[in-house]
């Protein structure tokens, strides 16, 4: 949930996209022509040259590219044969997209609760979730910062449970060296144009170390065709493909993505630095190099707050107002979390943007100063 309206004076947009896709306007616009010349709209060279760059890019063996990142998260359940009987634990501070994929494939999503600190999954919550049901664990890495993951994932070893990874706010990201989308059997990425790298459509990727996975996922992704006789359907797929133009876009912004979040880094710091003692933001684990996908703080009167920076023509988001589990389709599975309950009555998110100035930071803590 994000509000950009106007107040007095120049706006402050909650994110701008104008500025990135500046940056790779003659990239882009001359990726279009020779896509346009050798009409491989899927399929195209940009797509396998973006696989390659971006599984580099994650320290992993192997990427598919995919139409979305909710279609990601489905097709690596579906690929490890998740359904019908099984539990996925998923934290219910996350975007709906989450358990989604989860009842999309016949599972059941268990919800738990999140750290206090962190607003991330918490692996004392996973450890009492986990039962003979459950088939997998899906990591969220939120806001920018990856899962303290390191006791889940030996939990998980320990008890046969698969790990899956969404990091669809975590491009660049890392947790003790490790780049997010290279800790569990497999991660989705959404590019989502407001994504730290984000297409100018719909886009996604699945990552991993096993080759044999992701040409089930390759497979599942393109009607289940088997890719050495393209006449024969191996398995029942559907239509999930990335295509060529934004494949482009994804590798020509993908050259920025490390000055980009340095300049995110840059906006939360300076942020801190200066938001009144009123709003505060959430905690970053040791271990973790976020790279502030989104700017969240508490705040205790959060209507006073967003009505103050409408007010000043500056825009504002709510991740997320309402928890998945209290979420009218997911009544089945509703249960009492209190922590993630109690957190989203009072987070706010800020504008963040890689151009967002010091002035502009300025008057956004400015405008928050009501006490």
């Amino acid at each position: 949930m994000a509000n950009s309206r106007s107040g007095s004076g120049s706006a402050i947009p909650f994110l701008d996209l104008r500025w990135t896709n500046a940056l790779v306007h003659k990239e882009v616009a001359t990726a279009w022509q020779k896509i346009m010349t050798h009409g491989k709209f899927l399929d195209g060279p940009e797509v396998d040259l973006f696989e390659q760059e971006f599984a580099t890019y994650c320290g992993v063996a192997g990427c598919v590219g995919v139409a979305n990142g909710t279609d990601a998260l489905e097709l690596i359940l579906r690929s490890l044969d998740i359904g019908p009987g099984d539990e996925v634990i998923v934290p219910t501070n996350t975007f709906v997209a989450t358990p989604e994929a989860v009842c999309a494939v016949g599972a059941r999503p268990h919800f738990v609760d999140v750290r206090r600190d962190t607003l991330l999954m918490d692996e004392h919550t996973v450890r009492e979730a986990i039962n003979h049901a459950t088939a997998a664990i899906i990591l969220v890495h939120l806001f920018g910062q990856m899962v303290d993951y390191e006791e889940i994932i030996k939990l998980a070893s320990k008890r046969g449970v698969l790990v899956i990874e969404d990091a669809a706010q975590a491009h660049g990201s890392t947790f003790s060296g490790r780049r997010a989308g290279a800790v569990g059997k497999a991660a989705a990425f959404s590019f989502y144009p407001g994504k730290n790298l984000g297409a100018m459509s719909n886009a996604g990727a699945v990552v991993s170390n096993d080759f044999e996975l992701l040409s089930r996922i390759r497979s599942l992704a393109n009607h289940g065709r088997d890719r050495k006789n393209r006449s024969h359907h191996i398995l029942i797929g559907r239509n999930s493909r990335l295509d060529s133009l934004q494949a482009a876009v994804l590798s020509a912004k993908l050259r920025h993505l490390e000055d980009n979040n340095s300049r995110r880094i840059s906006v939360m710091r300076t942020y801190r630095a200066n938001l009144p003692k009123e709003c505060v933001p959430l905690s970053v684990n040791k271990n973790a190099s976020p790279v502030y996908h989104l700017a969240v703080v508490r705040v205790q009167d959060r209507l006073r707050a967003s009505d103050a920076l409408t007010s000043e023509g500056i825009g504002w988001g709510i991740h997320y107002p309402v928890p998945c589990h209290l979420q009218p389709a997911f009544s089945t599975y509703s249960r009492e979390l209190p922590v993630a309950e109690e957190a989203a009555m009072h987070i706010l998110s800020l504008p963040m943007s890689p151009n967002l100035t010091s002035a502009e930071i300025d008057r956004v803590c400015a405008s928050l100063d009501i006490a």
